[in-house]
Order: structure tokens, then sequence, then C-alpha cells
């Protein structure tokens, strides 16, 4: 006869464990990184400015840099000729002054040379090829201004000094696109917790393997690597062991010394060759064994040399569930992701009813179309009713029958 789950836990109260568990033993550790291996990072600290931004005054026109004064009363009725005494490109500087009834050719992201307090853009002036009363050197400006008119000015951006990013903030091209421009070429940002991932059962094969009679592929040490990696965190495959006791505590006691987590998928339920949970309790201390859910009942969490191991149940569906739901809300904390970030949800109504066992919380996979709801009515271990999931909702263990039409909330796996 199996052994029978000795604690089996309520959802919140399984919720509760694994989330004290992981404020137990685990602290949000820093690293810094170039700023080149920042993307899809999350910031440990505050960033401030090294500089003002713009670091100077700066043509936001191509144009002209005049003295506001010389376009008073200027209009295409009454134009003024100035002199030309220079031309900025952006990136090269000036060391002319302009005075009245003279300006700077200037090119948009130029300084503004001393002097100036305007520009006039070019759509407002005549050159000489356009009024033959003109000097190669003069202009004529077609247009009055005011003072700092297509001025960017130093600082109006961000002043030196400034928070420019709060920490616990996800980094993407434009994050990043506004560290660089303070010449900030490292950042702060939360190390990434590394999760192991072990599957278990004599039935799994690699997929470098041939099929061979009785055998299934390894479905679930690549689809939890990916779910660990979406909590940013670093998901690694330590490969497939069979149901054979010591062989399964040899590989959990070395996959501890190169994880900070770890996560074995088969070998959690009350059956013969099911081991996890006389090892853990062998290695250290098991705190739940079974929760009061559907699927993913086997599912078991203890601590090892002070280091987390969860027991996911074999079949893909339970497993990626019983991730989602118990297990990515702690990773992606310890990653550095915010609470209101770790879940998204959308509302729909229901296609067809559910029917859900009295006692059990139940997770109905269900894909998405518009706004309808579709119920996935396959077994635990249909993988490809994952391939058209695109989350899942949740039945409350008080409820026996969703009805057709009702409005539900669509946990998302994306």
């Amino acid at each position: 006869m199996g052994v029978e789950f000795l604690k089996i836990k309520e959802v919140d109260e399984a919720k509760e464990i694994i989330n004290e568990k992981f404020n137990e033993y685990y602290t949000p550790q820093p690293e810094v990184i170039d700023i080149s291996d920042s993307n899809n990072r999350i910031t440990f600290s505050k960033i401030e400015s090294k500089i003002d931004f713009p670091p100077f005054n700066r043509s936001l026109k191509d144009g002209f840099a005049i003295k506001a004064e010389d376009s008073y009363g200027v209009n295409e009725e009454n134009p003024k000729k100035l002199k030309v005494i220079d031309f900025l490109e952006a990136g090269s500087f000036s060391d002319k002054t302009v005075e009245l009834g003279k300006s700077v050719e200037i090119s948009t992201g130029a300084p503004i040379p001393d002097g100036a307090d305007a520009v006039v853009m070019v759509e407002f002036s005549n050159r000489a090829e356009e009024n033959s009363e003109l000097e190669e050197d003069e202009i004529e400006i077609l247009t009055s201004v005011t003072p700092s008119q297509d001025i960017g000015q130093k600082g109006s951006d961000v002043k030196k000094g400034q928070v420019i990013l709060d920490e616990n903030i996800l980094l993407n091209p434009p994050k990043i696109g506004v560290i660089a421009a303070q010449g900030i070429n490292t950042v702060n940002v939360y190390k990434k917790p590394k999760v192991g991932i072990i599957s278990t059962g004599n039935e799994l094969l690699t997929n470098q393997e041939e099929l061979k009679p009785g055998k299934i592929y390894d479905v679930n040490s690549e689809m939890i690597k990916a779910g660990v990696n979406n909590c940013g965190a670093e998901g690694r495959c330590l490969g497939i062991v069979k149901d054979i006791y010591d062989d399964l505590k040899t590989k959990i006691q070395e996959s501890l010394k190169e994880c900070d987590i770890l996560l074995c998928s088969g070998g959690t339920s009350a059956g013969v060759g099911d081991n996890i949970r006389d090892i853990l309790d062998e290695l250290g201390e098991v705190y739940i064994h079974g929760i009061t859910v559907q699927p993913g009942k086997p599912t078991i969490l203890g601590v090892v040399d002070g280091k987390i191991v969860i027991g996911l149940p074999g079949n893909p569906v339970s497993a990626i569930v019983i991730f989602n739901v118990f297990v990515a809300p702690s990773i992606k904390k310890l990653a550095g992701f915010k609470e209101e970030e770790e879940q998204k949800t959308i509302k729909g109504t229901l296609a067809r009813r559910i029917h859900s066992p009295i006692g059990r919380m139940q997770y109905q996979l269900v894909r998405v179309e518009d706004d309808t709801v579709y119920p996935i009515f396959k077994d635990s271990g249909a993988i490809f009713s994952l391939a058209s999931a695109a989350g899942y909702t949740k039945v409350s263990k008080q409820t026996e029958l969703l009805e057709e039409g009702e409005e539900v909330e669509v946990i998302l796996f994306n």
C-alpha cells in the first residue's frame, strides 16, 4: 500500500507556508551588471542622473540662432536682413558670439552659441538664392520670435541628481536609453535566483533519445524552466532521474550545491515509487505534502540545508498550474517583481458549464476568444491542451457548478 498524504493543506494555508518559507530562507540580493546586459532586469536601487539633460542649451530646429530682439516687428511684408557668422552642426561648437544684426546657422541638437537667445526656423528665412539682393553671408528672416523660442534649455528634461528610475523597475529599451543618456554604463539589479529543475520517472526520455515502447519524452523540464525564466530567475534543467530512491537522493543533494531553489516534477504522490517525500524527510523537513486542489493535489514543499525543495506533480498540466499558482509568485518576489505585476487577469463569460468537486479548489484550463471563455476538458496528462490554453479560472471548493454565461476571471499564463 502506498504512503498516505501526511501534511495536506488548504490552498490559502499552503500559499502562506510557501510565502513564509521563502521569506525565512531567502533575501533578495543585488548585483552590478553592464548596461548592455540589463534588458528585462529589475532595478535593485534608485538610479540618479549624473548630469543635466540636455547638458547645454540646444536648438530644437534647423534654422538660425539670433537675438530675439532682432526679430521684433518682422514679418513677410517687413523682413530683416542678418549676417551669418558661423555654421553649427550637432556635436560641434562655435566660439563666435551672436550680436544684434548677426546670426549663426544651426542644426537640430547643436549647442546655442553665446549671445543668441532664440532660433528662427529655416522655413521662415530666405538666402541669397531666394533673394538676389542678399550677399552670400546674409539671410533674411520673415517672422518674429520670442526669447527661448525653439531652444531646449540645459536641464529642462532632467536635472543632475534627480531620480530617473526607482527601484523595482523592469528595464526595457526606452528605460535603458534614459540610463545611457546619462553616461551610466553599469546598473544595480536584482540577482537572478538559480532554480534547478529535475524530472523523475522511469518512463521519461530526453528529446535527444529515440522513442521506445512504454516511454514518453520529458515535457516538464523545459516547460518549467521557461516558467522560471519568465519569473525573472535563472532556470537550469538538471536532467532526468529514475524512480530509484538512492539515485534521486544523491541527485537532490548534488543539485542543491549549484542552485538556490530546487523543483522536482513527478514522484510526489502516495503511490509506489514516489520517493520525494521520504527523501526530504530524511534530508530535511517536509512542510506540505498535498494541497486540496484539482489538478495538483500531490504537491510537496520541504527544506534541505536551508534551501527550498518543491515537488511538483508529474502530469504536465498539473505541474504548470501548480507552478503558476503556488511557486511563481514567490520566485517573482525574490527576483524583484512588484506584487501588482505578479498576475495578469481578464474577465469573460463561460461558453460551457464547469462541474467542480466539492471540497477542492479547481483550477480549470481555458482558452479565450474575444470575451468568451472556453473550458478545456481534458485530463491533467493531456499535454496538448496546454497549446490552446490562455490560462486558468478558479472554482472555489464550495462551488459545484459554474453555469454557461457566468462571468469568470481568467488568470493568464503570459
